[in-house]
């Protein structure tokens, strides 16, 4: 797969996706939690400037060898769902569920764009939130940031519950934000131990947020996270957390594992 130059370094960063399976150790353990999820004191990442939208339009072009999700018509991709197509974006319905796609996927470069609704309503969690789950499992959180705090490890752009975003350069409400996620998925030995963990850099905006940052488990709320055996092939979900959060130019390239 041909990308960007921009796109290259932190792909390199994360995927060390070629080896063998058979035979693998158990993966190292993981180091020594720092923080306590959604710790209040932990540090929050300082606002920066996205890049500029015209800078970015240029990558958000699937490359031919994506698999196209959403690209503003329908959603034959996705299981059936009541959330809304509007005007070239997908809406989402509270208490709708989860939008779920008909395909799995595995380690893969994942793309797409989404918009916290206007008027602004609400403060912390309970703004524009929404959420990214790889493997229907690995959360990177959908939130609108923009002069608005909350718990570090919950920022738009973060490993949800686990690590934050380096940095936070979420556009305003009404404005769409960009998501390039580079996932590698985890593996597991028979018995079910994990033999290398989830990791993912994120691109926000343009930005490295994210930069090969191994999962400590799966993505939960409220509680230390923790693996559990699980298909390393599965479905995209996006999450309805009951704010209407847009999404538009979904698309997703498989990456060799």
């Amino acid at each position: 797969m041909s990308l960007p130059s921009t796109l290259r370094i932190p792909l390199a960063l994360l995927l060390g996706l070629a080896g063998a399976h058979a035979a693998e150790p158990a993966a190292p353990p993981a180091p020594a939690v720092e923080w306590a999820v959604h710790d209040p004191a932990r540090p929050r990442p300082v606002p920066v400037p996205p890049r500029p939208a015209e800078a970015l339009a240029a990558l958000s072009t699937p490359p031919a060898d994506a698999v196209v999700l959403f690209a503003g018509d329908d959603l034959t991709a996705w299981r059936p769902s009541s959330w809304t197509v509007r005007e070239g974006y997908i809406e989402v319905t509270p208490k709708g569920g989860s939008l779920v796609s008909r395909q799995s996927f595995g380690s893969c470069h994942l793309h797409l764009e989404w918009r916290a609704p206007t008027p602004v309503s609400g403060q912390g969690q309970k703004r524009g939130n929404s959420g990214v789950f790889l493997l229907g499992r690995y959360e990177i959180q959908v939130l609108d940031n923009h002069e608005n705090t909350t718990y570090a490890d919950g920022y738009a752009g973060a490993a949800y519950g686990q690590n934050p975003p380096r940095v936070d350069p979420c556009r305003p409400a009404g404005e769409w934000n960009t998501y390039d996620i580079f996932f590698r998925a985890p593996r597991f030995a028979a018995d079910g131990t994990v033999t290398r963990r989830a990791a993912v850099t994120v691109l926000f905006n343009g930005v490295p947020v994210q930069t090969n940052f191994e999962f400590t488990g799966l993505s939960t709320h409220k509680k230390s996270p923790v693996y559990v055996a699980h298909p390393t092939v599965a479905p995209l979900h996006l999450q309805d957390h009951g704010d209407r959060v847009r999404f538009r130019n979904i698309w997703v390239v498989p990456l060799a594992d």
